[in-house]
């Protein structure tokens, strides 16, 4: 099956693309999008690849799925379009990086800048149907998501991988962690944040890691 994807990944996800389970998520996923308002805009499902290449991935970020509201997602977790109020979340995240390194809180909530120094914005499930959180989840775009983790683990080593609530660390259990370094915290949803996120120091341990192991800092 063809997928427009950058070469690197499709190098290594073909195998999935040629999967049952991948022709039956293809069909579900384009009836979705010519029957509704589905999110992201349709070209921008694999943007998080397409701006990092597998050979440049140096961080992993792990969220649930796409967010749901008008001119929000474009297919980089966490992030939103120019011009676009910061959700709570990344509000949070902001917040956070502030506090941690000193990087004054940006003007746009476009994290394309960190896709392109090689952080991986990852979905577990890539689209989702306008105002209804959720509901594209348990179609196959987790095992899809898995596979991407998966080839990772498999390939490449001294990745960071941060993992903020349950969900997203439940999704990496496959990483050798004496290989990598994984953070944990509680999500930076206003409902947990204060429980754990805050201070939790991600952003410079991951830089730290990073220099560690002979790769540039990423400029958060």
């Amino acid at each position: 099956m063809e997928v427009k994807i950058e070469q690197s990944w499709k190098q290594r996800l073909q195998p999935e693309f040629d999967k049952p389970y991948f022709e039956q998520l293809t069909q579900f996923v384009r009836k979705e999008y010519q029957t509704k308002t589905i999110y992201p805009p349709a070209r921008l499902i694999f943007n998080a690849f397409n701006l990092c290449p597998f050979d440049k991935v140096k961080v992993v970020i792990i969220g649930q799925d796409p967010y749901h509201g008008a001119g929000q997602a474009h297919g980089l977790c966490f992030s939103v379009q120019d011009g676009v109020q910061f959700p709570p979340s990344l509000r949070n995240i902001f917040k956070e990086i502030n506090d941690d390194t000193g990087a004054p809180i940006p003007l746009s909530g476009n994290l394309t800048r960190w896709a392109e120094q090689g952080v991986l914005l990852l979905n577990a499930t890539l689209t989702v149907q306008a105002d209804i959180a959720g509901s594209h989840q348990r179609h196959g775009w987790e095992t899809f998501t898995d596979a991407v983790i998966s080839a990772l683990a498999s390939e490449k080593q001294n990745i960071v991988y941060i993992l903020w609530g349950s969900y997203a660390q439940q999704k990496a259990a496959m990483v050798d962690r004496s290989r990598n370094l994984v953070l944990e915290s509680v999500h930076p949803s206003p409902l947990s944040a204060a429980r754990g996120f805050f201070g939790n120091h991600h952003f410079s341990r991951a830089n730290q890691y990073l220099i560690e192991h002979g790769k540039e800092p990423i400029e958060w």
